[in-house]
Formats: C-alpha cells, structure tokens, sequence
C-alpha cells in the first residue's frame, strides 16, 4: 500500500512588538495582523483610544498600546509618536509583502457622515488627507491630531494612504468613519490573495 505523505506548512507570524522612548514620550505598540480585534489601549487620551480601538476590530488586528506623554503640555507627541510606532510596527509585521493583496479601500457610514480610505502597501510613504472637520474638537480632543497620527504611521510604515471624509456634520462621526474605513482598508491590503502564489505584487519584483 502506498502511504501519502502529509505536509504541515507553519503559517508564517505576522506580528510585531516595537518600543519607541524620547525625552517627550514612552510608547509601545504590539500587533498581530491575524489578529480577532482585540485591543489593550492605555495612552492617557480617551478618545484617541476610541479611534485606534476601531482600526484593531474592524482590522482584525489584536492591537496593544502603552504610552506616557508629555499631556501636561497637550496630546500633540503622544498622539504623533504612537502613529510614528504603529507604523513601525506595520511594516516590520508586513515583512517583504509576498502573497498580500497590496491594495485595499473601504467607505464607512456613521449616521450622517460616510469616510473613504484608500491604502497601496507600496513601500513608499504618502499621505492625501481631506477631512474638513467641522468643529475644532472633540470634547477636549484637537481633531488636527487626527492628521498628525497618520503621517506618523504613513512615513514610518512606508504605505500610500488616501482619506477623504464624504459628508458629515458631526467631528465625532466623521473621525470614527476614518478610523473604522482605516481598519477594513487595511484588512482588505494585508490579506493573503490565494492567487498569486507568494509573489511580490509588484511589477518591480520589490515593495
């Protein structure tokens, strides 16, 4: 009788655990791209933790978050630095791309507000953000920080990143709708494309 051979593939770890100390912030982010959603956020910022908690379930993305910052001055550092460490975080999880989707998009709707984000994993940093928020906070929130994490994820994850905020009355919605449209964007771009075979999707054999 002949006997068949079985082979176990090991799926490869797409996760990450990055530190990033400065005189002005203390920040650690951990994830796990195959992730369930589930996140552990301390940044001292409530609403900033409401926002990265949309990217982690609507990303599928188990997402952990330490920071201490300089908030005696204002969230304008810890909000920077935790981009510019998720980032880091993003592309050393992303390893070399081979396999992934590249691309992902994804319109969100909150009552009366509705975001579109566009993702490339395209190994080089750019950001177009068109959000015209229309109050200047959120409770005590400056929703201007909402561009400052991006760049800070953008230039250090090394992705092309478009959001545009459609419609919407209230900041509060049209930040969640960036957010949560960031998560599924993201999740589409990261997924394994069963038929690529591990290629680089890329016609410059690089990203």
């Amino acid at each position: 009788m002949r006997l068949s051979t079985l082979c176990l593939i090991t799926p490869v770890m797409r996760q990450a655990d990055i530190s990033r100390n400065t005189l002005e912030t203390k920040i650690r982010v951990a994830l796990d791209l195959d992730g369930t959603g589930v996140s552990k956020l301390a940044t001292g910022v409530g609403f900033f933790d409401h926002m990265l908690d949309q990217i982690a379930r609507h990303g599928l993305i188990d997402l952990t978050v330490e920071a201490a910052g300089d908030l005696h001055i204002d969230a304008h550092h810890t909000i920077e630095d935790v981009g510019i460490t998720l980032g880091q975080a993003l592309a050393s999880a992303l390893g070399d791309k081979k396999g992934l989707r590249r691309y992902g998009h994804a319109y969100v709707p909150l009552d009366e507000a509705l975001s579109r984000v566009v993702v490339d994993l395209s190994g080089r940093p750019g950001l177009v953000f068109d959000v015209p928020f229309t109050r200047a906070t959120v409770g005590e929130f400056d929703v201007d920080l909402v561009r400052e994490f991006f760049q800070g994820l953008v230039n250090h994850a090394n992705i092309t990143l478009h959001i545009d905020a459609l419609r919407g009355d209230n900041s509060h919605h049209q930040a969640e709708t960036v957010f949560k449209a960031f998560g599924r964007a993201l999740r589409m771009a990261a997924e394994a494309d069963p038929r690529t075979a591990g290629a680089i999707p890329s016609t410059k054999g690089a990203l």
